[in-house]
């Protein structure tokens, strides 16, 4: 089955009580049973539901794995998989990362005595040399948040296997559209639904999905024992912009790609982050592992002048200044105090995620329009 089939159709059936062809959304909170233990495999809405039910199976279809697990949002999804280690471990990650998994591992996880560590993962053959006898999990993102960087998921992967090591990759930037983590040997991918998946900015989801038993059980567990679960509402949502995520993330793409050349040629635009230039580091990676070059485009100016990011920030119409990505508006946001506000400045600064930095988040409008409401943009400065 191609992907455009199955956004349509993999893990949905009719409703069997109804013959819709639209999931219901089960709004209860419990399941009457016949006799103790007699049930229709429901019994509490925490533990299972029908609309997420399908939710995970569609999930799971997408990413060519065989268990999908979902969460109220992306990061409850990451704690799920952090509460698989245990006070000793030690977290393998880029050191460009989002703000927020940089914060979950630093913040809440190290007090409890989990290590967090931070390297360049561009290099995947350098990787080995990082792993200690304490590493039980490596995270990858890629492409990552905010600078674009890419990493070889399969290189990172097989050295992982050797070690013995388990893999997540954060695949929120490409979608399951332009990328499956775990056809290249990952053990785990974690999305934030809340961007493409749903892709229309009006729910907040996460979800992993694996291909192995043992891993879908402890996080089936988690998922259970902890209750950080969405709503049937949020799953129905989020099934319903499943059906065009192709669709939108393809539109998108197309877009990005003009707005980076555009960008690239401006006279007042410094660096531009887009895995899609030819001299972008790793972009034969991402030519190899990716489908396309994604919807994301970051950039700075040659001046590290935050007044600067600051005045076209405050200035675009269509371009929306606001937090996340992935939906079918266009969103402006400054990195540096938004979504990697948490990450220390000394640290920013390490991957080049300057004061003025400023990320795209491209839509599905029409690109002429997009790129006259930068231009205009730039007019102020």
């Amino acid at each position: 089955m191609k992907f455009g089939t199955k956004v349509i159709h993999a893990g949905i059936e009719p409703d069997p009580s109804t013959g819709a062809i639209m999931t219901p959304i089960y709004q209860t909170s419990t399941y009457v049973q016949n006799a103790p233990g007699d049930h229709k495999g429901y019994e509490y809405a925490r533990t299972k539901n029908p609309t997420r039910t399908v939710l995970e199976k569609s999930l799971a279809a997408l990413e060519n794995g065989k268990h999908g697990i979902c969460f109220s949002s992306g990061l409850a999804a990451m704690d799920a998989i952090m509460k698989m280690l245990k006070p000793g471990d030690e977290v393998l990650s880029t050191n460009d990362l989002y703000g927020g998994s940089y914060r979950l591992i630093t913040k809440v996880y190290e007090p409890f005595g989990l290590k967090g560590r931070f390297v360049n993962m561009q290099d995947a053959s350098a990787i080995e040399k990082q792993i200690t006898k304490n590493t039980k999990l490596i995270w990858v993102e890629t492409p990552t948040n905010p600078m674009l960087s890419i990493i070889d998921i399969k290189k990172i992967c097989q050295i992982a296997k050797k070690k013995k090591v388990m893999v997540c990759v954060d695949n929120t930037f490409a979608s399951p559209y332009l990328q499956n983590p775990l056809d290249l040997g990952a053990d785990m991918v974690l999305h934030s639904a809340t961007k493409y998946i749903g892709g229309h900015s009006d729910v907040i989801l996460g979800a992993v999905v694996v291909k192995t038993k043992k891993l879908a059980d402890q996080l089936y567990f988690i998922q259970n024992a902890t209750g950080a679960v969405p709503g049937p509402q949020d799953c129905f949502l989020t099934l319903r912009g499943i059906k065009t995520l192709h669709v939108r993330v393809e539109q998108a793409c197309r877009n990005a790609k003009r707005i980076a050349k555009y960008l690239s040629k401006h006279p007042k635009v410094g660096k531009v982050y887009y895995p899609g230039f030819k001299d972008h580091p790793n972009h034969d990676v991402a030519s190899a592992q990716m489908r396309n070059y994604g919807a994301m485009v970051s950039f700075d100016f040659e001046k590290d002048d935050f007044k600067t990011a600051t005045k076209v920030l405050k200035n675009t119409h269509l371009f929306a200044l606001a937090e996340s990505l992935g939906g079918v508006e266009s969103l402006i946001g400054h990195p540096a105090t938004m979504t990697h506000a948490s990450i220390p400045r000394k640290e920013r600064m390490k991957v080049g995620l300057t004061d003025s930095l400023i990320r795209l988040s491209i839509g599905i409008e029409d690109v002429e329009d997009l790129i006259n409401d930068l231009e205009q943009a730039f007019e102020v400065i």
